[in-house]
């Protein structure tokens, strides 16, 4: 063999070691920090199975704890061999940072986001039954109810410093109203203690809520982005009838900041084919999500711009957890 092959075949061999070495040695993860059966959990199934051509093997791993921040932990800190991507969002991401007194890792620095899944608005629920004993069928007349009823009334959330739990907040602050805070784990119990009458209204995500409200077990007073969603085109925003009020909520893909870009652009490439397939379109169309299109550079611009967002209105609001 001559010098020049020696040399080419090292060179290669070399290359295809780095390669390896780079690349990550164990089946892919997806873990959710949250229980199984929300939006969260449900996005990142649909995700798992349409990237799985591309992928190889993909689990979901559900991690719920502490509003998000543990199964985001989890994955910050995780060894770069174990192969685990995070379904974050608004809350591991721009909430909890600011929410938290003692908070695990940096939402920012640790993360490589790699792809934005979806924007939705939460919606503002109160169990049918109840709101027709209590004469309540618009967002005036709830906060009517509340402002003749101060402090009697009490509204559920899927955690302390879960976005149902801020616009609750905000709503509160806007309104001028009392009420008591009952925190449950994920949205599934807050909506049975709802429609059960332990509590009087949740703020939830719409892809959690609206099969509920199909069924008539729920009724919406409102949506709480500026303008209506198609899901729910007869249910006016807050906003209409609370000034000033305005949020969304948003969940995406993110790896440890030490995973290699090309391994990066490998996810996201495979990630966004998944969310934007016929099959992944019509999955998440049923849940009222139009997946989004932000991948890599232009999701963590997104990032820390939501981050910068509630680190304002937290502090405003002067909402802190120990």
């Amino acid at each position: 063999m001559s010098l020049r092959s020696n040399l080419f075949s090292i060179l290669l061999a070399s290359a295809t070691t780095a390669a390896l070495a780079q690349s990550p040695s164990a089946p892919l993860t997806i873990v959710v920090p949250y229980p199984a059966g929300g939006p969260l959990d449900t996005s990142a199934r649909i995700v798992a199975e349409g990237a799985a051509a591309q992928l190889g093997s993909i689990t979901v791993e559900n991690k719920p704890g502490a509003g998000g921040n543990t199964g985001a932990d989890q994955v910050a800190k995780a060894p770069k061999a174990s192969n685990q991507v995070l379904m974050g969002a608004v809350a591991t991401h721009a909430v909890n940072p600011w929410l938290y007194k003692n908070f695990p890792y940096n939402a920012i620095k640790d993360f490589k986001p790699i792809a934005l899944v979806a924007r939705t608005p939460n919606v503002l629920v109160v169990s049918a039954t109840q709101a027709a004993k209590l004469g309540i069928k618009t967002t005036p007349d709830l906060v009517q109810y509340l402002k003749k009823n101060p402090d009697q009334a009490k509204y559920g959330s899927g955690g302390n410093g879960s976005i149902g739990h801020i616009s609750a907040e905000m709503f509160k602050s806007l309104t001028n109203t009392k009420m008591g805070h009952t925190p449950f784990q994920g949205s599934k119990p807050a909506l049975a203690a709802l429609e059960s009458g332990q509590v009087l209204m949740v703020f939830d995500n719409l892809a959690s809520a609206l099969p509920q409200i199909q069924s008539g077990k729920l009724l919406a007073l409102g949506v709480t982005t500026l303008s209506r969603n198609e899901a729910l085109p007869n249910v006016p925003s807050i906003n209409d009838s609370v000034q000033g009020f305005n949020v969304s909520t948003w969940f995406g893909l993110f790896a440890p900041a030490s995973l290699p870009d090309a391994d990066a652009r490998r996810y996201a490439t495979a990630f966004s084919a998944a969310m934007h397939s016929p099959a992944g379109k019509e999955k998440f169309k049923k849940m009222g999500i139009t997946p989004e299109e932000l991948t890599l550079d232009g999701f963590a611009q997104f990032v820390r711009s939501e981050n910068s967002k509630y680190e304002f209105l937290i502090r405003a609001a002067k909402i802190k957890i120990d």
